[in-house]
């Protein structure tokens, strides 16, 4: 593992940054603004989703796996079984095979990483100071960090793609006992083991490197012990047959989304033998999570937002630095109450629409913040 640095100093005047400012408060009015609709869309989501599940838990009948009931045609089944396949997958430039219901291939490069840390001092007067340190180092990475993008590109090249793509087999047909596991059922099995590949296995043709057997996978370079720039680390991963539950519609021998009078649908899939009670609470509890996750982007949009629209007046008392400091933390203040009444104000809203009594609560708590917050402004004009 190797290391430099490069260290940039860029000054802003007092008239720079003040303009920037002020064209941050068209893109924060365009953050605030859009975290109202995803805020009271994600309410309606998370209501439709619990109504869903909820009607699916009455409805869904478990059955065997051993046979197809034609009278259960339509209906929500929950089956467990044995998710099973004849097939043998095979990697075609490796040669790397199992009997699996899907083969995974990880390709790894050593390349240049460039990570940025960005410092900024505050001048008297109002302008400002920023130090950016780049900071680059070799390592292993999935993903293609192009050296063109970087500040300092010269002695930190990196090949312009991979000799070799990550790929992804999966088997054509997954049976259940007697039944057939939809693609999207077999996209939702992830239970992956190292494959560890055997001497016999066959080496790309053409390699531009020599290919030898390393850490369970193929390296392609000269030396593992001392990797170079461009060199590969290619390794395999298995999903074999393994047990599991699926809640979803019967669809002649296969399955199907199933669509509730609520308007949503269910289709869920659980490694290992799961009751059915048990999957749809997973399911409802992964819902929840979803929606506190979606709250929290609201309420940050409208936080993000209010703050760019408030930083004139912090880059307004830049002149004296301690006095921008204390209008910065003020605002910061009001901007993080403002986001979180008006992100309760529309949650309420929304379950005024959906679920009236939650909402009505709601919206005591966010009269409460406006109360806060308009005491709040009067203290600061005083």
């Amino acid at each position: 593992m190797s290391a430099d640095r490069f260290v940039e100093v860029t000054r802003e005047s007092w008239f720079s940054r003040l303009g920037g400012a002020i064209k941050g408060v068209l893109v924060g009015t365009v953050l605030f603004a859009v975290a109202f609709p995803l805020l009271f869309w994600n309410e309606g989501r998370a209501v439709k989703r619990f109504k869903t599940l909820k009607e699916g838990g009455g409805l869904v009948v478990s059955v065997a796996a051993d046979r197809v009931d034609a009278a259960n045609a339509g209906r929500l089944i929950h089956v467990s079984g044995k998710a099973d396949t004849a097939a043998t997958l095979a990697d075609p430039v490796f040669g790397v095979s199992a009997p699996a219901l899907k083969l995974k291939r990880a390709v790894e490069m050593y390349q240049w990483q460039e990570d940025v840390k960005s410092e900024t001092k505050k001048k008297t007067g109002g302008s400002a100071e920023t130090v950016k340190t780049y900071t680059y180092r070799k390592t292993w990475s999935s993903s293609l960090h192009r050296s063109s993008d970087f500040k300092q590109p010269d002695g930190h090249q990196n090949p312009e793609a991979f000799a070799y793509a990550s790929t992804l087999l999966t088997a054509d047909t997954v049976t259940l006992g007697a039944f057939r596991l939809s693609p999207s059922l077999v996209g939702m099995i992830g239970n992956f083991t190292p494959l560890p590949v055997s001497p016999d296995s066959l080496l790309p043709e053409g390699a531009a490197v020599k290919a030898v057997l390393h850490g369970g996978g193929f390296y392609l370079g000269a030396n593992p012990s001392e990797p170079k720039v461009g060199d590969l680390r290619v390794t395999f991963e298995v999903a074999r047959p393994t047990e599991v539950s699926v809640i979803a519609k019967q669809a002649g021998e296969s399955f199907e989304p199933y669509l509730t009078q609520a308007g949503g649908t269910i289709e869920l899939l659980e490694l290992g033998a799961v009751p059915a009670a048990a999957m749809i609470q997973k399911a409802q509890d992964s819902n929840r999570m979803l929606t506190w996750l979606l709250r929290l982007a609201g309420f940050l949009l409208m936080l993000i937002g209010l703050n760019m629209i408030f930083r004139p007046l912090s880059v307004l008392a830049d002149v004296l630095p301690f006095l921008g400091s204390l209008v910065g933390a003020g605002t910061g203040l009001i901007a993080f109450l403002l986001a979180a009444l008006f992100s309760l104000a529309t949650i309420a809203v929304a379950w005024l629409v959906y679920r009236p009594l939650v909402g009505g609560g709601l919206l005591m708590i966010a009269a409460v913040l406006t109360f806060a917050v308009v005491k709040k402004l009067r203290a600061t004009k005083a």
